[in-house]
């Protein structure tokens, strides 16, 4: 019995320690297994399919729109950090074309200087009056009108004229007796410019002049009006600034490095848009010696024959020149289509890959422009192949994708400056890491596309107010477009690229065209302008307004550093100059 007893506890101890083995010993390699997964998890990053820029080390909620996150990307796509890429739709939809840089020969070519009429300084006068005293009557109206040498301008009462007279008359009955008296009285009056008919009536009559008349000593237009009717002047102080406009100055800007292909007696052919069918002949007349070390450039000066009175101060106007240049060398040329400008800087957008459509913005100096081409002075090579049709399109996918762009010249995600959860629905199972390229044109619904069509034609009134000077229409456009902005209904937009993509434009567009509305100096208004275009044309790009859509650029606006905007026609109307250079600027771009 006993011994029944011991083999029994022997088997339960048996049974005890298997059992143990079995689950603490299984459950220990779990654990390790475990363990070995979580120290896996631990390098994944999350992030928000609306809001790119968070990343987070575990999942949770998106702290800006509250859905849940995703697992972000951790594979590359084998591109380097400045290199994006676009898909053969985009590449389709936008008509982009590139070409292969290869060198071309600039000498004998014509390069273009743009440029503005001024008056000939060496044939301007300035009238003035040679006794103090008070304008009685002055015979000049306006502005602009034309006098002749010898014409009555004004009429003065003068009191020390009027003493002088007397002074005269007193002296002429004792020029017998003191002749160097009567000589300096004469004489004085001579200093103010009365003639020698003028005294002898004087002293012949023996009356004196109240009013005093003032002749025009040259010929040609008023430009500025001095003095007022009943205004008291000094002694010398100019009344008129006569401008003789039979010749008049074209000065136009050249870059330094630009100097050596000109010299003084050039032939130069200017064209105006007031006569856009007509030649002008002239020569180079001066280079200025002095650099200007804020633009970098120095003044070229044609004298122009005027005598039809066809240039008028103050019109743009472009010069033709046969460029002359030292070096027999090949110049590295471009086509202009392919340059995009911003403040200083020139970029081009280089594909990287000549079987794949992957790109990269490159920052260039630009030398002259030699037709329809410019100079690349640095940052190409020859067999480089760049973009040339659909250049702003390649900027505005590098803009959106945080790549270096025209705009963001270091790179880095674009951020959306919208806060706040959307309210749409979305499903985390849907996880979608698609990077779609951000350029292509997304589909939307045709409501939508009606929504953003009546922001765009608020947009046409407001450029349209930019191109008439009118800064108080310019401001109700602003105005009317921030509420068509908010009537834009973002439920519409199903798919989470596109409700994305418009969050990151909308804030955009909103804070540029309440600039717009707040300010009524057109010069803030024109600034503004830039931005809010840019934004525009990313967001008509993207979503598509149902009609042809003209992306324009002025090269001379903002300061030379060059802006871009909408229109609805092929035709350049400039908003950034108005009367003052209607038509300075050239289509970059359609989109259909």
């Amino acid at each position: 019995m006993k011994n029944n007893k011991i083999v029994i506890y022997i088997g339960i101890l048996v049974i005890g320690v298997l059992l143990g083995w079995l689950l603490f010993g299984g459950s220990s390699n779990k654990e390790k297994d475990h363990n070995y997964n979580a120290v896996e998890e631990t390098n994944q990053l999350w992030t928000c399919s609306m809001h790119p820029q968070i990343m987070q080390p575990e999942p949770g909620d998106c702290p800006i729109c509250g859905m849940d996150l995703i697992p972000a990307e951790n594979s590359a796509d084998g591109l380097l950090a400045d290199q994006f890429k676009l898909t053969e739709n985009a590449m389709a939809l936008a008509n982009i074309q590139t070409t292969v840089v290869g060198k071309g020969n600039a000498e004998g070519n014509t390069i273009k200087l743009s440029g503005k009429i001024a008056e000939n300084e060496e044939a301007n006068a300035v009238q003035v009056s040679y006794f103090a005293g008070r304008i009685e009557r002055l015979n000049v109206s306006f502005t602009g009108e034309e006098v002749r040498k010898g014409q009555l301008l004004a009429t003065i009462y003068s009191p020390e004229l009027y003493a002088a007279q007397q002074e005269l008359i007193t002296a002429a009955s004792l020029k017998e007796s003191q002749p160097a008296l009567y000589k300096a009285v004469r004489n004085k009056l001579k200093l103010w410019k009365l003639s020698e008919n003028q005294i002898n009536q004087i002293e012949e009559t023996g009356k004196v002049k109240e009013n005093f008349p003032v002749y025009a000593t040259v010929s040609g237009t008023v430009t500025e009006k001095l003095v007022e009717q009943g205004d008291y002047i000094k002694q010398g102080q100019p009344l008129l600034k006569i401008a003789n406009l039979n010749t008049v100055w074209g000065n136009f800007d050249v870059y330094e490095n630009q100097i050596d292909r000109f010299k003084k007696g050039q032939e130069v052919m200017i064209t105006t848009n007031a006569y856009p069918n007509k030649e002008f002949k002239g020569k180079v007349d001066f280079i200025d010696p002095v650099l200007n070390t804020k633009t970098r450039t120095v003044t070229l000066r044609v004298v122009l024959s005027n005598k039809d009175d066809v240039f008028k101060p103050g019109m743009f106007v472009t010069a033709n020149i046969e460029g002359s240049t030292a070096k027999n060398d090949g110049v590295l040329t471009i086509p202009a289509s392919s340059v995009l400008w911003t403040g200083e800087r020139s970029v081009v957008y280089l594909k990287t890959n000549p079987d794949q459509p992957i790109f990269e913005m490159r920052e260039i100096k630009l030398g002259n422009q030699i037709g329809n081409e410019y100079e690349v002075v640095e940052g190409l090579f020859v067999g480089n192949e760049i973009v040339t049709n659909g250049t702003f399109t390649v900027d505005a996918a590098a803009q959106l994708q945080g790549k270096k762009s025209m705009m963001n010249k270091d790179g880095g995600k674009v951020m959306t400056g919208h806060e706040g959860h959307l309210g749409m629905d979305n499903n985390a199972s849907n996880k979608e890491n698609d990077h779609t390229n951000m350029n292509e044109r997304l589909e939307v619904s045709a409501k939508f596309q009606e929504q953003l069509k009546a922001v765009f034609n608020a947009y046409i009134n407001l450029k349209d107010a930019l191109v008439k000077e009118d800064s108080k229409s310019t401001s109700t456009s602003a105005t009317t477009l921030l509420n068509k902005l908010n009537k834009v209904d973002m439920k519409l937009l199903s798919d989470n690229k596109a409700h994305n993509h418009w969050m990151s434009l909308e804030g955009d567009i909103k804070s540029s065209a309440t600039s717009i509305s707040e300010t009524s100096d057109i010069k803030s208004q024109r600034d503004h302008f830039k931005h809010l275009s840019s934004h525009l044309i990313n967001a008509v790009q993207l979503f598509g307004v149902n009609e042809k859509v003209y992306v324009e650029f002025c090269p001379m606006a903002d300061n030379n550093n060059g802006a871009y905007w909408l229109s609805k026609e092929e035709k350049v109307i400039n908003p950034y100059f108005g009367s003052a250079m209607l038509t300075c600027g050239e289509v970059k771009q359609v989109i259909e």
